[in-house]
């Protein structure tokens, strides 16, 4: 269940114009800080591609992007992008980026279907990056490595913002609580998934959850993923199924689980060809990005999406996404949060 709107006592940074200058502070240093750490250059990214091409995707399968015709291209659709995982990879092997390396990105996208609540809008931005990596690197390990690479950057994001702004007081525990999805439901098997996240994110602060996709034990995945990015179907060295996870941390404002990035190291040709078969999606060997998958022609890497909205409401300590991001609410929302004193940009 989405956490409520509610009322808090709101840090000096409330005031609109001081929370956009701490936005843009904590964009910039975040994104730089994230480069740094993962040895990444910034590139552009698109906003739209072409259907029928398998690049756009499609999160847990099932949303619907926005589509549209284009003036001077006849018969072909174009889709506004939900996420850049596949289009990373090919921008890998256009730029010849050598291991060790990645892009990063600014993506900006729109997933109508999405659940409106405190923390989730029509609306994402995030840092998407991705990064060449080699065939012994897709080991669980590495993985491990990436993401406390990551949290260093938001440990020290926090810290600069707090030299900034002394009433942010960090919250963010020195270490993240690595688990698997099995061992979460070995852990609380009467809860369903969220209410896992809850209970081990509000005990840890920082945990990564790792194999999102396959089906645990009680025959249900912990949570969905498309079978054409991440690979979570993969035998890991601990024993578990995935290669994959995401970064969660427990927010005192709304007493919630709050799910920071989502990430992991990307299909094999052999991780794909299995987890099409176990979707039902094997006609989608015929698009672009899987006869190149399938070809040997992309590069092995590993890859996520960090949520910048998501980032900038948890530093600055706010108690609805609209207060980080320009968007668009229902009236019923709108009045609520004016009846709260939440101003929504």
């Amino acid at each position: 269940m989405a956490p409520e709107i509610t009322q808090i006592e709101i840090p000096a940074t409330s005031d609109i114009l001081k929370t956009e200058q701490a936005i843009c502070f904590i964009k910039d240093r975040f994104s730089k800080r994230l480069a740094h750490n993962l040895d990444l250059v910034k590139v552009s990214a698109p906003i739209a591609v072409p259907d029928g091409t398998g690049i756009n995707d499609d999160l847990n399968g099932i949303e619907k992007p926005v589509s549209f015709e284009m003036k001077g291209i006849k018969g072909k659709r174009i889709s506004i992008v939900q996420s850049l995982a596949k289009w990373k990879r090919l921008r890998l092997k256009e730029f010849d980026i050598e291991p060790g390396k990645g892009i990063l990105t600014d993506m900006r996208a729109i997933r109508p279907d999405e659940d409106l609540s405190p923390i989730h809008s029509i609306y994402v931005d995030q840092w998407d990056w991705e990064k060449h990596i080699l065939p012994e690197q897709r080991v669980l390990n590495y993985l491990k490595t990436t993401v406390e690479l990551i949290y260093e950057v938001l440990k020290a994001t926090e810290k600069d913002l707090s030299d900034i702004y002394p009433d942010l007081i960090p919250v963010l525990p020195d270490k993240i609580h690595f688990i698997h999805s099995e061992e979460l439901l070995r852990q609380f098997p009467g809860l369903d998934a969220r209410q896992r996240e809850a209970k081990i994110a509000q005990r840890y602060g920082a945990i990564f959850i790792i194999g999102i996709g396959s089906n645990l034990s009680n025959g249900e995945p912990h949570d969905g993923r498309a079978p054409d990015y991440d690979d979570w179907s993969t035998l890991n060295e601990d024993g578990y199924i995935g290669l994959n996870g995401d970064i969660i941390v427990w927010y005192p404002v709304l007493q919630t689980a709050f799910e920071i990035s989502s990430m992991g190291i990307r299909v094999s040709k052999e991780a794909l060809e299995r987890q099409l078969e176990i979707r039902g999606c094997s006609d989608r060997k015929k698009l672009l990005f899987h006869r190149l998958l399938f070809n040997n022609e992309l590069p092995l890497s590993v890859g996520g999406g960090i949520g910048q909205s998501r980032v900038c409401m948890f530093f600055l300590k706010k108690t609805h996404i609209g207060e980080v991001q320009s968007g668009v609410w229902p009236d019923t929302i709108l009045k609520q949060s004016k009846q709260n004193g939440i101003r929504l940009l």
